[in-house]
């Protein structure tokens, strides 16, 4: 039977990426050939983000362009289950695909396409993998259409996760990236716990390193004990993605965030008293509907105290169906522009005070991508990037020496 040449473009967070790949791989078992690009595909299967207004837009703009080019168009992801409306408008012909659905994926490609005949070899996660390891999360947030997309945690079974982790690190990957819309939730609805998870990650043999993604307060109170003794273990980046969004408790409450301003102080102090050299990033919604200058300030002022090493500051987005859409208390955009710009320049500021401090130090960097030029890019035990002259490869294990330093990132020489 005749095979279809497919093309997978994911888009959006690491556990849409981590699902593009494992959507490749579906299709490769079925006898279809995953070609890089759109040009030589028969079939495109576009896995979507629509977390802010011009992420959905630039994603039906992509689907129209597919469409254009007389593409077979599958449309999987956030914006398959919570607008179906809006992709069959602009992309009538389309397969869509949310990924409640996935347990069906192939059965629908099978029903549609057929199987082939072609044999691939899948795609080996070179240096880093990622571990999608639940669907949805437990959190009410007022602004969030990810989990009208999403949906109620659903955690995926721990031994088909350790048996990825352990066919990823067979295949060459030196790096697991652990992801879900809330990794400190994994296992809630199941009686098990990501404390529980990693250590049976942890004690897979070979030289590797686990980087825990994001994790909400409120979740990660439920387990922040067991979970510091996992994060002490030599696999494990010293790494904290803690998302505060606001410093006010007002707005936090009316985000619909159940935790206050000073839980996240309590675990932050926590993670860098028992985690020395460990990297805090957080999250910034700034011009929330109802945000004052007061609270504005807040903002600030706990940037300025926590000091954390990366904050994603991201202007609000009124997303269809979410409660915080019909609030008539809406921050006009220019001042919600104001606002990011000033947290940016706040954020660059503490970055490149923590940055400069690294300088003369020598770290033990794991090299996992191709930079800009002849230049690798690696990651520190507390998951810092560091840019690295050619003379290493991918996968390496380096001793560099960090020369110079900016916001976001370091460069590093290497030594003997």
């Amino acid at each position: 039977m005749r095979f279809v040449k497919v093309c997978v473009e994911a888009y959006g967070c690491t556990m849409n990426q981590g699902e593009g790949v494992i959507l490749e791989r579906k299709m490769m078992s079925l006898g279809h050939e995953v070609v890089k690009s759109v040009k030589d595909a028969d079939l495109v299967i576009l896995n979507t983000c629509t977390v802010i207004r011009s992420t959905e837009m630039r994603m039906l703009k992509r689907m129209r362009e597919v469409s254009g080019y007389e593409k077979r168009l599958i449309v999987t992801g956030c914006m398959a289950a919570a607008q179906h409306n809006e992709i069959s408008e602009a992309v009538p012909d389309a397969i869509i695909v949310p990924p409640f659905e996935y347990d069906r994926f192939v059965q629908i490609v099978t029903e549609r396409f057929g199987v082939g005949d072609f044999v691939g070899i899948p795609k080996p996660d070179v240096v880093s993998a990622i571990i999608p390891i639940a669907q949805g999360c437990l959190g009410s947030c007022t602004y969030c259409i990810t989990r009208i997309a999403r949906g109620r945690l659903k955690s995926y079974d721990m031994e088909s996760i350790v048996g990825r982790c352990r066919s990823s690190i067979s295949g060459g990957a030196k790096e697991l990236l652990i992801t879900a819309q809330d990794t400190a939730c994994y296992g809630l609805d199941t009686g098990h716990t990501l404390a529980e998870l990693l250590p049976r990650i942890i004690e897979i043999p070979g030289t590797f390193r686990i980087r825990i993604g994001m994790m909400n307060p409120d979740s990660l109170e439920k387990i922040i004990g067991d979970l510091v003794p996992v994060w002490n273990n030599d696999k494990v980046y010293k790494f904290l993605h803690l998302p505060v969004q606001s410093g006010s408790d007002r707005i936090l409450k009316a985000m619909g965030r159940r935790y206050s301003v000073n839980d996240l102080r309590r675990q932050v102090q926590m993670f860098r008293e028992r985690l020395q050299d460990s990297t805090l990033s957080t999250d910034v919604i700034v011009g929330f509907p109802g945000e004052t200058n007061e609270d504005f300030n807040k903002t600030t002022e706990l940037v300025r105290e926590i000091r954390p090493n990366i904050v994603n500051v991201t202007r609000y987005s009124s997303r269809p169906g979410t409660p915080a859409e019909k609030s008539k208390n809406q921050v006009p955009g220019w001042m919600s522009k104001e606002r990011s710009r000033e947290l940016t320049v706040l954020r660059f500021k503490v970055g490149l005070s923590i940055n400069i401090g690294r300088e003369g130090n020598i770290e033990e960097v794991l090299i996992t991508e191709r930079g800009k030029g002849s230049t690798y890019i690696g990651r520190t035990m507390s998951y810092t990037p560091v840019v690295i002259e050619d003379g290493v490869t991918l996968g390496d294990l380096v001793n560099v020496e960090i020369v110079k330093s900016t916001p976001t990132h370091l460069f590093g020489r290497l030594v003997a």
